[in-house]
């Protein structure tokens, strides 16, 4: 299988023991591209710098909605010197976490339509980060506009009615390992029913472990795992299936994988 996992973290600490090997177990599994989130502007520089750095390894830059209310003045000018880096694909992760509200809703909001601006200025695509806010959300990109390159809705957890919405605004719907859980009844029918042109897979590494794994550190290699569910719900081939949703992941992101 050709792969690609579109949202991991491996620059954090739960990594600093054994990167390297993480790194090769993936590109064993078919593991063609790593998309690396941050979350805040340090994790950004760490991101962009350590993408420089591996081949297949590539960055997102952006401020989470939990690390909304800490982001210092000219943030936005941080972001856009990074944004020129090659490695950097999109900016993310952005958006509103209503969850666990570790910043002021309004501040989150703030912070997630400033970003989207800035990801209209610079024509990039944006990853949204949703939780417990899909009404919110919606209401924002619909206000302000999505970017011409659209993005990507992270995690998928919201409705099917939803999803409709944001693939009308050039959204593609990410996928992640909880699809692998046998009492993921809605996800695993969202999951069999967005168009084939629409899907993609991650594993939001270290969190989010497939069923297989679950209760241990999630890794790229398995997103795998997320991409055979998804084939068996479908009725597909799991190389065809991963074939599909690797194009996807290479035409949102610009990236140019062999055998796509």
């Amino acid at each position: 299988m050709i792969l690609v996992d579109t949202h991991a973290h491996i620059d954090i600490e739960d990594f600093d023991g054994d990167r390297e090997e993480v790194l090769g177990r993936a590109a064993e599994s078919g593991v063609a591209a790593i998309i690396n989130a941050s979350f805040d502007l340090e994790s950004s520089r760490r991101s962009a710098a350590m993408a420089g750095r591996y081949r297949g390894l590539y960055a997102l830059v952006g401020i989470h909605p939990h690390d909304a209310g800490g982001v210092p003045e000219g943030y936005l000018e941080d972001l856009r010197l990074l944004a020129k880096n090659p490695a950097v694909l999109a900016l993310g992760e952005m958006g509103l976490d209503y969850y666990r509200d570790l910043s002021p809703r309004p501040v989150q909001q703030r912070v997630f339509r400033e970003q989207l601006d800035l990801a209209r200025e610079l024509d990039m695509p944006v990853v949204i980060h949703d939780r417990d806010a899909h009404g919110e959300v919606l209401n924002i990109l619909k206000r302000d506009g999505a970017p011409r390159r659209g993005g990507i809705m992270h995690c998928y957890s919201g409705s099917w009615e939803m999803a409709r919405e944001c693939m009308k605004m050039g959204f593609y719907i990410s996928i992640a390992g909880p699809v692998t859980y046998p009492n993921a009844v809605r996800l695993k029918d969202i999951a069999s029913r967005i168009p084939l042109d629409r899907i993609l897979v991650e594993t939001d590494c270290p969190y989010l472990a497939p069923q297989v794994r679950r209760g241990k550190r999630n890794e790229p290699a398995y997103v795998r795992y997320v991409a055979e569910e998804i084939a068996r719900l479908r009725g597909m081939a799991p190389a065809d299936f991963a074939l599909a949703a690797s194009a996807n992941a290479a035409r949102i992101f610009g990236l140019n994988i062999p055998g796509l």
